[in-house]
């Protein structure tokens, strides 16, 4: 009995994380990117979550042993869902608000679906044709407002998010068929840490200047720590640790509520604008992510371990 309580309180615990910490992250990168380069932002979360995690493993006991080939396949995933899926979001958040941002990528899964039909061939149920509709119609209610894309570097920051969201999308596909160690946690820290060596090569390459943390303001200080003790290691662990206890559909609702969380947040913090046309788009949008998700064929969440799999309503 006491094991059963541990593991609901656990699960709740779980699902708090890849809700309220996940959809916090596109607040945290907006405080933290306005003083800070984008590429060394990322690097400096990702290379530090990275050993941090290599760290706990070698605490837990947790051998860090991998294959070249296995590390070619997280080199690989780490870039397309960290380096570049991450990385670009980063930068486009300085032109873009937070909560736009969160509402634009909660369209990942209709990318997913649709990339699955292009490159696997994969048939796309009825439901699922309205899911796209209402995605596509929901995106163009979001893209269409003269008064946000009017801003400076505004649309150029919706489509580089665009081709982020492509980069998540392959990504989830490659996972299906790639070996990784076996271990999640430290498969996580494998793919953070190579990203985050990337993404501080793309820093010297585009000639970011790099600060010392004792440089940065307070603000920032605080959003780094909280991204990477809980928006890389907490929710990141607690996101694999649901796709292995509750079934993958429950895992996505995610995909519904990290978007309000980040506009809410984005609002009442850092004072973005929330139009009644951006609370239509996210209601239609939402609605269409719900038909997608709820269909016989799987739609598979972008993660960083595991395959993707079919599963069946009940």
């Amino acid at each position: 009995m006491k094991l059963e309580s541990k593991n609901t309180l656990l699960i709740i615990l779980a699902f708090f994380s890849i809700y309220v910490i996940w959809g916090s992250t596109y607040m945290l990168n907006k405080v933290a990117v306005a003083e800070l380069p984008p590429f060394f932002l990322a690097s400096i979360r990702f290379t530090t979550a990275g050993l941090l995690i290599f760290i706990i493993s070698k605490a837990m006991g947790k051998s860090l042993a991998i294959t070249r080939k296995q590390f070619i396949n997280a080199f690989i995933v780490g870039v397309l869902f960290l380096s570049f899926g991450n990385g670009v979001i980063v930068w486009a958040l300085k032109y873009v608000d937070s909560g736009f941002a969160a509402l634009e990528i909660s369209a990942q899964p209709l990318v997913v679906l649709l990339l699955m039909w292009f490159l696997q061939g994969k048939r796309i149920k009825p439901m699922s044709l309205v899911g796209v509709g209402l995605g596509v119609l929901g995106i163009f209610l979001l893209v269409s407002q003269k008064q946000i894309i009017a801003k400076e570097g505004t649309v150029l920051g919706m489509v580089m998010i665009f081709t982020c969201m492509l980069s998540w999308a392959y990504g989830s596909l490659f996972v299906g068929k790639a070996d990784f160690p076996k271990n999640f946690f430290v498969n996580t820290g494998y793919q953070m840490f190579t990203a985050g060596i990337t993404l501080a090569l793309a820093s010297l390459i585009f000639g970011e200047q790099w600060t010392a943390p004792n440089e940065w303001g307070q603000p920032v200080q605080l959003s780094m720590v909280l991204l990477i003790i809980f928006g890389s290691i907490v929710a990141f662990t607690s996101f694999n640790y649901l796709l292995k206890t509750v079934s993958p559909d429950k895992v996505a609702t995610s995909t519904y509520v990290n978007p309000i969380i980040a506009l809410i947040l984005g609002w009442y913090i850092l004072n973005e604008q929330i139009t009644l046309q951006s609370v239509i788009a996210a209601a239609v949008l939402l609605t269409g992510v719900y038909f997608i998700n709820t269909t016989k064929t799987t739609l598979t969440i972008p993660r960083f371990s595991g395959k993707i799999k079919k599963r069946k309503n009940p």
